[in-house]
């Protein structure tokens, strides 16, 4: 990827190395950090080096009537503006320009913004416009020359509004192991950001599973892995603590004909109290735990890993399946875990190019 706000942006930090180089980089700093748990080798996905990137958000940097695009400098010392970023999907690319351009000629679309996120599918583009005022209706005249001009979706935010002018979701299709999957993802819930690296996430767990009765899934978000996962296992029950993410759940059970799930929004401690019968529920009425039995749990949890609790919960089943965005927090909780269970397989996922992140897999058994 060439990008001539490299040594500027403090966005990407392995500029300085080619992308297979990268790679290798990443690969041996992973083997140096899991050697005491005895991992030498790892599935290693690559991803496209450039225009990867599906959902983004940029600061809007102000001069006068100007306004630009900002990323956090490399020195953490203030912005830098850029016109347009290689790393975002093309649908992404084409537009930043043209867009900004568009916003700038008009008082009541530049006026206190701060923010502009973009979220693509291979369906929809969706512009969220943020600002520091109150929208009302004559923004809404402004933003839909916006969604005329580019053939996009517009949604307005500032403190407590939300102004959908069309929609305020996209729509996905991954096919994966010759199977098409539809996803219904919602503005504000969370998705994964690299669309092609998360296909080969899904196909890396389906192509793993063996032995499966039910699955207990922690973390589901809208169901991203739910749903092709859920065609292996006789029932699912599956959590996540945000709204908008169950209702995109709901929604992507229905796109795909799928009837063998549960959604619960719970958070995975409350679950944990439920099914170890410390305390009832009022939102698993009419749910009878006993009747699962439960072959894998999958957890995919956010960057500060698993909590104690939430640990010893999953070690009484037979095959846990944890995807982490977090090494540090993956290793500490595979410490614990490997005292019970043997790792059977591991990989890495290169989320996001000329960056240090990287996504992990672990499929572990227990001994």
């Amino acid at each position: 990827m060439e990008c001539s706000y490299f040594g500027k942006c403090g966005s990407c930090t392995l500029y300085t190395l080619d992308y297979n180089a990268q790679c290798a980089h990443k690969q041996e700093a992973m083997r140096t950090l899991f050697a005491p748990l005895h991992v030498k080798e790892f599935d290693f996905f690559t991803s496209p080096s450039e225009h990867y990137r599906g959902r983004s958000e940029f600061r809007i940097w102000k001069e006068g009537d100007t306004i630009s695009y900002a990323m956090g400098a490399v020195d953490k010392k203030g912005a830098v503006c850029i016109e347009t970023c290689p790393k975002v999907e093309m649908k992404i690319y084409d537009i930043m320009p043209k867009l900004l351009k568009q916003i700038e000629s008009s008082l009541i679309l530049r006026e206190k913004i701060f923010a502009i996120e973009f979220l693509a599918s291979s369906e929809h583009l969706l512009v969220t416009l943020i600002y520091h005022k109150p929208l009302k209706e004559e923004w809404d005249k402004e933003a839909r020359k916006l969604e005329e001009m580019f053939g996009v979706f517009v949604i307005g935010r500032s403190r407590g509004i939300k102004r959908i002018l069309s929609q305020d979701f996209v729509e996905d299709r991954f096919d994966i192991a010759g199977k098409m999957y539809r996803y219904h993802i919602i503005e504000g819930g969370f998705s994964q950001p690299n669309r092609a690296m998360n296909q080969k996430m899904i196909s890396w767990v389906l192509r793993h599973l063996e032995n499966c009765e039910d699955l207990l899934e922690l973390y589901c978000g809208y169901g991203n892995f739910t749903i092709p996962m859920a065609g292996k296992f006789k029932k699912v029950l599956a959590t996540e603590i945000s709204k908008t993410s169950i209702t995109s759940a709901l929604q992507n059970c229905e796109l795909n004909d799928i009837d063998t799930i549960t959604f619960l929004r719970m958070s995975a401690e409350e679950l944990t109290s439920a099914l170890k019968k410390e305390r009832e529920y009022n939102r698993l009425k009419g749910i009878n735990l006993e009747d699962y039995r439960f072959s894998h749990v999958f957890v995919d949890p956010p960057r500060a890993g698993m909590d104690e609790a939430s640990l010893e919960f999953i070690s009484q089943f037979e095959n846990i399946i944890y995807i982490s965005c977090n090494p540090e927090t993956l290793k500490r909780d595979l410490e614990v875990l490997t005292k019970k269970y043997a790792i059977l397989h591991f990989a890495l996922f290169d989320q996001f190019p000329n960056t240090e992140h990287l996504e992990s897999g672990v499929i572990l058994k227990r001994i």
